[in-house]
């Protein structure tokens, strides 16, 4: 999801299935070791439920180590092993093939309107989130000021339960082209992790208008125990794993919208 809590994403759903085979794994091996010792030293059997409480252990260490290498790849310190190349400046990167008619149709085309004469040497692009607001059928737009500002007690917005949603967000680029720009999101609620959120952007090359993007649509929880205050953190990060922008905060899912009036 993006701001606040629903159905698990589908990288969540991954992390399962793979802390899934690793506890299978584990207990083939625990099978393996009871086969080998039936009784204790002191001749005694085994009793019922000692295996199933090694393998339950053995499960548990086995999520923890998974959940942690997920979050070390939403954070983009999963692609240090990767190599992604040298950088090279917008300017170099079109003056390379620059006799090749067609490789320089297809560079103009995909830097679309970008000013080649302002075109610099500077190899980091940069990115600047412009904008973030939560969308709701039938309400105005919720627009989250940028630097956060919350209100007395602390909170950034506030969610209706059951309610659909979506966050757009607008964004510039600028110097160099950004690849694999991707957004990421995760909600706690009393310490405890609820949702976790991946969503890839993509490559953008810079120009003078600002991109826009939509998240796709989600539905806030409903019910008691969905009610309440959350803490999230959002990035937005790109290939490298530089993040551009970091948000911790706190919101809120109520029965009601809060008042639009002050």
């Amino acid at each position: 999801m993006s701001l606040a809590v629903g159905a698990l994403s589908s990288s969540e759903t991954m992390g399962f299935q793979e802390n899934k085979e690793i506890a299978e794994k584990n207990g083939s091996l625990m099978a393996s070791e009871g086969e080998k010792v039936e009784k204790r030293e002191d001749g005694d059997d085994v009793e019922e439920g000692e295996g199933e409480e090694g393998l339950n252990r053995q499960m548990s260490e086995a999520s923890l180590y998974a959940t942690g290498d997920d979050d070390e790849e939403e954070d983009g310190k999963g692609t240090k092993g990767i190599d992604l190349g040298p950088k090279v400046s917008l300017k170099d990167q079109l003056e390379k093939d620059k006799d090749d008619e067609s490789l320089r149709r297809w560079k103009e085309q995909l830097l679309g309107s970008v000013d080649l004469s302002s075109v610099g040497e500077n190899l980091e692009p940069e990115v600047k989130i412009l904008s973030l607001s939560i969308q709701s059928p039938g309400r105005p737009d919720m627009v989250l000021p940028l630097p956060m500002v919350t209100n007395s007690k602390g909170v950034w917005f506030t969610l209706k339960e059951g309610s659909p949603y979506k966050l757009k967000f607008s964004f510039s680029v600028s110097n160099n082209i950004v690849s694999g720009l991707r957004y990421t999101n995760r909600v706690w609620k009393t310490g405890v992790k609820v949702d976790s959120t991946k969503e890839m952007l993509g490559t953008f090359s810079p120009q003078l208008e600002p991109y826009t993007y939509e998240v796709p649509e989600e539905t806030t929880p409903s019910g008691i125990f969905a009610r309440g205050s959350y803490s999230a953190r959002t990035r937005f990060l790109d290939d490298d794993g530089k993040c551009y922008l970091e948000i911790n905060y706190t919101f809120d899912i109520r029965k009601e919208w809060p008042s639009t009036t002050s």
